[in-house]
């Protein structure tokens, strides 16, 4: 089998944090959530990946390279515009060829990885297999509506009035009949060519579609509390480790990673919680579920439940910042009017002094 990652949308759900940023490389406990694409796939035993880029392209290939990291093979496909998902899959068949794939967005993060999933398909004669799961929102992603025996009856793309609350996630595994699909289908009023037409039009013409429910949590990272959220849900199930220096009068415990440079001064750090390389901590606290990055400063401040992006500086702000995505680059300072806590969405090169 091959694998296929999404990778060109805006992340416009995103900004300011993916103005200038692509979104899928936008960390997640320190790592680019398509990083962690790459490897579920890679785990699945798939080592020839093709890549569908947009407009942050370049980005993406100066960050991924030739995947040598992982020891894959990437292949770039550019897409002129973001014209569906579908349309990805039909420019991609120079690509994929003849051969089954996954295909996998590049903004989203599964518990448990995908590999059974692969090893289910790959040993079936289903032409299609898409994992789904409940979610609370249903009207905002494409939905599954399953008949009394557990087939896909219907999909609908981003319904108003949704049949039921089972969500595609981003997973889809195809074999090339999926190409007489994505030719078939027209534009929807979006003017895009959608995946859930062409997998319903599968469904109409009798080919193979199995749905696999995911009882896992799953998390599309396309918002800043979702990002939160899959950053809150990875560093729980992190195996944590200190590569780095902590000296005597600092407090961490065992739900804490730090990574190798990284210096913790006379500070306290409550975990699941992750430091990254370069980093340093100076008289502060680090709560719960924060992601401090590479070569950033927290010095006489206390934060959780946030996440902080590379080279950015938070001095002397002894009011705690919880529940925030600094970008990178950025600086925080404190003047002395204080409030109780600071809730902020900060882009990159943003600089802010509290009041």
């Amino acid at each position: 089998m091959k694998g296929l990652i999404l990778s060109g949308g805006k992340g416009t759900r995103l900004y300011p944090i993916t103005f200038n940023r692509a979104k899928q490389l936008v960390p997640v406990a320190n790592k680019p959530v398509l990083f962690r694409v790459i490897e579920a796939i890679k785990e699945a035993g798939i080592d020839d990946i093709g890549i569908v880029v947009g407009d942050t392209g370049a980005e993406i290939r100066e960050a991924v390279g030739h995947g040598r990291r992982w020891d894959v093979n990437i292949t770039y496909i550019a897409q002129e515009a973001p014209l569906g998902l579908a349309h990805a899959v039909k420019i991609s068949q120079d690509f994929l060829g003849d051969e089954r794939f996954v295909m996998f967005l590049g903004d989203n993060v599964i518990q448990g990885g995908i590999s059974s999933l692969i090893r289910q398909f790959a040993s079936s004669e289903w032409n299609s297999q898409v994992v789904l799961t409940a979610v609370d929102e249903p009207q905002h992603y494409g939905v599954a509506e399953l008949d009394e025996q557990g087939r896909i009856k219907r999909l609908v793309e981003k319904p108003r009035n949704p049949p039921s609350n089972l969500a595609l996630v981003g997973v889809y595994m195809f074999d090339a009949h999926v190409f007489q699909a994505v030719n078939a289908i027209k534009p929807s009023w979006r003017g895009e060519l959608e995946i859930t037409d062409a997998i319903q039009w599968l469904v109409e013409h009798d080919f193979a579609v199995h749905p696999y429910v995911h009882r896992g949590w799953w998390i599309d990272t396309g918002k800043p509390i979702d990002m939160l959220e899959a950053n809150n849900r990875v560093l729980a199930e992190l195996e944590h480790k200190v590569d780095g220096y902590i000296d005597r009068d600092s407090k961490i415990d065992h739900l804490v990673t730090i990574e190798r440079g990284a210096e913790i001064i006379n500070s306290v750090i409550r975990g699941p919680a992750i430091i990254g390389e370069d980093a340093r901590i100076v008289n502060s606290y680090v709560g719960p579920f924060t992601s401090i990055f590479h070569h950033t400063l927290v010095e006489d401040s206390e934060i959780e439940h946030s996440i902080v992006l590379d080279h950015s500086r938070i001095v002397g702000v002894p009011s705690r910042i919880e529940d925030s995505i600094i970008g990178r680059d950025v600086e925080i300072t404190y003047s002395p009017i204080k409030p109780k806590a600071y809730k902020m969405t900060l882009g990159d090169h943003s600089r802010v002094g509290l009041l």
